[in-house]
């Protein structure tokens, strides 16, 4: 008898279950074969396989593949609506208080000037919320053959370019409106903590584009030996706590339509806001705003043989089947949606909110559609919610970040004001503002995108990134990501803690 782990016990003894003995479970099926199928729609489709043929039916690696391959177009389960009348919500007691912030979206003709405009505005947001920090009198490049060797100088500009000098230093690129500069940041003879390490270590973080302080002394050739460096960052703040014991609950990369939709998972979300699942029930009841953060749809030639793991091919129809669920969410609870890289709209970051030819003619007044990223003061809580999708060029380009802790990508791009800093990874349109700069501090950052749930903080603002409710598919298997499908993460407003419910336990 083969050793099952606790996994397949729960996913592969019910699929024995439901196939009722007329069908033989090889032993070399494993929770990665099963991992993002529905046990109910497998046995069915493995069933349908099997009965026409005679003799001992097996099912093993080669033929679960050979059936789960071909996609089915289905119908979607049945959502319980009704609410118990034991089920008491304290949030339907209590009027909502939010405000969204319209997102200015710009369409330009990406022209030299464009691109020219676009990071003027960039570089000077950052520098504006740069100089609110103490960085003394800044000086411009062209004024750096002005100081004799060994002055103290402070100088503020846009990381062109590093690279790592023949003695093993490394030397930083920088550019303002008036020109460019070299800075030196000296490589410690010895590895420690102290300044200089914590400088050259901060120094290798740094990504192209992104605005930034120095301070330091000036050299011959002209170039700044740094010993400072200052980055935009987010002020430390005060968690923010308000006096009503209210909830927002956060999800996002839905991928309705893919064949690894956890969808009994996602209806068994639905059904607890409603009351109908009595684990959590208490904290069902606060829950006054859900948060949905892109890729609500998985859709069409996203990634190259998506079209064989699509149960529903057709774009409208994945829309169609997502406005169902949310159809179905609780009238009292407010629900923002924004857009995300799988979404039927323009790839480029912002990328405007979901249009009328996508969601029809459905209309409810707690249903808000708007860009990513949005901010939305809910609560009086600053929440920026962005699908994330920069989360693949800061993961790759900073040291320590990693899919697998997301929140430190995330505290990263907090450190750098900017939700996309690195320009060219993933498209931004170059407008004449840039919306991408955050401006103000957000006391939540909501992201999705890597399919991995993260918690952190940082500086007193929230960091959350709330996973998935999609398996993991062959693209995402081939980049090594681990997706925790099924997690929802809860913010509870009074008392600023976050809450996991587990789906997959529930």
């Amino acid at each position: 008898m083969r050793e099952e782990n606790q996994y397949e016990k729960t996913i592969i003894s019910k699929l024995y279950d439901r196939l009722e003995g007329r069908v033989v479970i090889a032993a070399d099926l494993t929770d990665e074969d099963v991992k993002g199928t529905e046990t109910d729609e497998l046995a069915a489709r493995v069933l349908s396989f099997f009965k026409d043929l005679n003799g001992l039916k097996i099912l093993d690696k080669k033929t679960l593949l050979e059936i789960i391959s071909k996609p089915l177009p289905k119908e979607p389960l049945n959502v319980v609506v009704s609410v118990p009348q034991s089920f008491k919500p304290d949030a339907r007691e209590l009027a909502p208080n939010f405000k969204i912030r319209d997102t200015y979206i710009d369409k330009t003709g990406a022209t030299v000037g464009d691109f020219a405009a676009y990071f003027r505005d960039r570089y000077n947001k950052l520098r504006d919320l740069l100089s609110q920090g103490n960085i003394g009198m800044v000086l411009s490049t062209d004024k750096l053959d002005q100081y004799a060797n060994g002055r103290e100088v402070s100088i503020v500009g846009m990381v062109y370019e590093k690279i790592i000098t023949k003695k093993g230093n490394l030397m930083v690129t920088i550019e303002d409106e008036f020109g460019s500069a070299k800075i030196i940041f000296v490589r410690p003879n010895s590895p420690g903590k102290d300044q200089i390490n914590i400088l050259f270590d901060s120094a290798m973080k740094l990504v192209t584009d992104e605005v930034i302080a120095i301070k330091g002394k000036v050299g011959s050739p002209p170039f700044i030996i740094a010993n400072k460096l200052i980055w935009p960052d987010v002020p430390v703040h005060a968690r923010k706590q308000t006096k009503e014991d209210l909830a927002i609950a956060f999800t996002s990369d839905v991928h309705v339509g893919s064949r690894f939709f956890i969808e009994g998972m996602f209806v068994k979300f639905i059904e607890w806001l409603n009351g109908n699942v009595d684990k959590n029930r208490d904290i069902a009841g606060k829950i006054k705003y859900v948060v949905v953060g892109g890729d609500v749809a998985d859709g069409i030639g996203v990634y190259p043989g998506q079209d064989k793991e699509l149960t529903i091919p057709d774009i409208y129809k994945q829309y169609s089947v997502f406005l169902d669920y949310i159809d179905d969410i609780p009238d009292y609870i407010q629900v923002f949606v924004i857009p995300g890289n799988h979404d039927a709209v323009q790839l480029a970051d912002p990328q405007p909110a979901l249009p009328k030819e996508l969601i029809g003619d459905f209309s409810r007044s707690n249903v808000h559609f708007i860009p990513s990223p949005s901010y939305v003061e809910i609560e009086g809580l600053k929440t920026l919610i962005y699908h994330g999708t920069s989360l693949d060029s800061v993961i790759h380009s900073i040291a320590g970040c990693s899919y697998s802790r997301p929140e430190e990508a995330m505290i990263e791009i907090l450190k750098r004001r900017h939700a996309s800093p690195i320009y060219g990874h993933n498209p931004i349109v170059p407008s004449k503002k840039d919306m991408l700069v955050m401006q103000d501090t957000p006391d939540i950052l909501h992201m999705g995108h890597v399919h991995k749930n993260g918690l952190g903080e940082y500086h007193g603002t929230q960091v959350i990134n709330s996973g998935t409710w999609q398996g993991k598919t062959s693209f995402q298997e081939k980049m090594g990501h681990m997706p925790t499908p099924g997690i929802l993460p809860v913010y509870e407003t009074k008392n600023g803690g976050v809450v996991n419910i587990d789906f997959n336990r529930l």
